[in-house]
């Protein structure tokens, strides 16, 4: 076993007109974005599949137009998440799979269940939800992710659910979502939200270098100390992870640079 996990970084997304001649070259095609995107950093977490649902040849498209060891986080379809009752979701989250996301094979990462901030944690419903989970499908491995937007989330009962259920709790730096850094899965998830498009690389050169070394420690095994807990209490084991973090913040323009700062400091 290697001493530490892959780390990745990158952006929520590909096409956005802001980074058309401020990450992108001028005059380059729209069609030629994804390609150049994932030459520059090693993921994207898709967000489109959120709101709308994909067909398997689009899933193998995106997968078609990235270099080998890129892979995409793919957030999973709204109707899933989005209901007063989780545990019957069940029907809605089979047609998200029936989409042909299992089509990027080796370039799927994490796929990501975002809340709503409104939705409240509710221990019994949460669990039927994860139950509903699916491992693998046609010979490909599901990592699950729970991005959870309201304070009573930040709970040890909930971290446990994750744990049981070998889903990672989505750590957010952020103005307002709770900020749950308990490991619960195999691997890390983060979302970096507090960049500021007046500075070049959206979080300062500091605050970049204190987050590059929290990922080495997750990605060693560890745990950052000074990062919130829901359950102070319980330790998970120590074992090399993956780490995935993804630069997203309000305006977003930045975001590409962030990333690509935060990979050489990881590198360096």
């Amino acid at each position: 076993m290697s001493r530490a996990g892959k780390i990745r970084a990158g952006i929520g997304g590909w096409t956005f007109a802001p980074w058309e001649g401020t990450f992108y070259p001028e005059k380059l095609a729209k069609k030629k974005q994804l390609e150049y995107a994932s030459r520059q950093i090693p993921t994207i977490e898709i967000n489109g599949t959120y709101y709308r649902g994909q067909t398997p040849e689009t899933f193998a498209k995106w997968a078609a137009d990235v270099p080998e060891g890129f892979v995409f986080s793919v957030k999973g379809n709204r109707f899933v998440t989005n209901r007063k009752v989780l545990s019957e979701a069940g029907e809605s989250m089979q047609r998200f799979f029936d989409t042909g996301v299992g089509e990027m094979g080796e370039k799927l990462g994490p796929i990501v269940w975002q809340f709503a901030p409104t939705k409240k944690f509710e221990a019994d419903d949460f669990e039927g939800f994860l139950k509903l989970l699916p491992a693998s499908r046609d010979g490909v491995s599901f990592r699950h992710v729970l991005e959870v937007r309201h304070e009573s989330f930040a709970v040890p009962e909930f971290v446990a659910l994750a744990r049981k259920h070998k889903a990672a709790i989505c750590y957010a730096d952020h103005h307002t979502y709770p900020e749950i850094a308990d490991v619960t899965a195999d691997f890390i998830y983060a979302r970096l939200q507090k960049g500021e498009d007046d500075v070049p690389t959206a979080y300062p050169p500091a605050e970049l270098d204190q987050w590059a070394e929290r990922a080495r420690i997750w990605a060693q095994g560890g745990e950052p100390v000074e990062l919130s807990k829901a359950d102070p209490k319980s330790k998970p084991e120590k074992r090399p992870r993956d780490v995935f973090v993804y630069f997203i913040h309000e305006g977003k323009i930045r975001a590409p640079q962030a990333a690509q700062a935060f990979i050489e400091r990881v590198n360096s």
